[in-house]
């Protein structure tokens, strides 16, 4: 990964820190929804070059009603009015996005929520992801190996927690019985929160 992209990703961490948000795993998790509302407004985009050159006209992610919500429009804005459009009307739009309601991508970001604090927080992480450049899977690859580098030494401070939303994504993947056994040596506390979010089948629980 370029040194570039590096300082980017440290400086958006900085200032999350900054801002009082300081689990690593919301750190992430915020950064994620901004990087997917860039790269639908991104698909978008594409789309409409070539649809000029094709003299077609394809259906577009944003409608009319929600240009707002587009990235390209909302990171020009000034900080208090980004921040009212991304809170109010951008969030809910991705929510909201998938008409099928048992979808696995409504199922898992219904409880996507916007917790940056300050609209100066929100311009100033939004300028710096604007600058990441993620065009290819190579370097998506590399920003999130890099991001998810920073869990280890979150996990030494004592920082890593988690949310429960993930520990209920991971009980309805795995999909447990009560003939299973989990052994894991590392985070048994976490298996226990699953046992109770899954109590309809109790789990046997083994820490070796």
């Amino acid at each position: 990964m370029e040194q570039e992209t590096k300082s980017l990703i440290d400086r958006i961490w900085t200032n999350f820190w900054e801002g009082g948000v300081t689990n690593p795993l919301t750190v992430i998790e915020q950064i994620t929804y901004l990087l997917f509302i860039k790269g639908l407004d991104d698909i978008d985009i594409a789309n409409e070059k070539s649809d000029n050159m094709l003299g077609i006209q394809r259906k577009r992610i944003f409608d009319e009603k929600h240009q707002d919500c587009r990235w390209s429009i909302f990171k020009n804005y000034p900080a208090e009015k980004m921040y009212k459009i991304v809170q109010e009307d951008v969030f809910p739009f991705i929510k909201a996005l998938s008409t099928n309601k048992n979808s696995g991508y409504a199922k898992y970001m219904e409880d996507a929520i916007f917790i940056i604090p300050t609209p100066i927080m929100l311009q100033r992480v939004v300028t710096a992801l604007d600058k990441l450049k993620m065009k290819d899977r190579d370097t998506k690859g590399d920003v999130y190996e890099y991001l998810l580098s920073k869990l280890s030494t979150a996990g030494t401070n004592g920082q890593f927690r988690t949310p429960r939303h993930i520990i209920k994504m991971m009980v309805e993947l795995m999909k447990p019985t009560p003939e299973d056994i989990i052994v894991d040596q590392r985070t048994p506390i976490m298996i226990q929160r699953i046992s109770l979010l899954f109590a309809r089948t109790p789990l046997i629980l083994k820490e070796i």
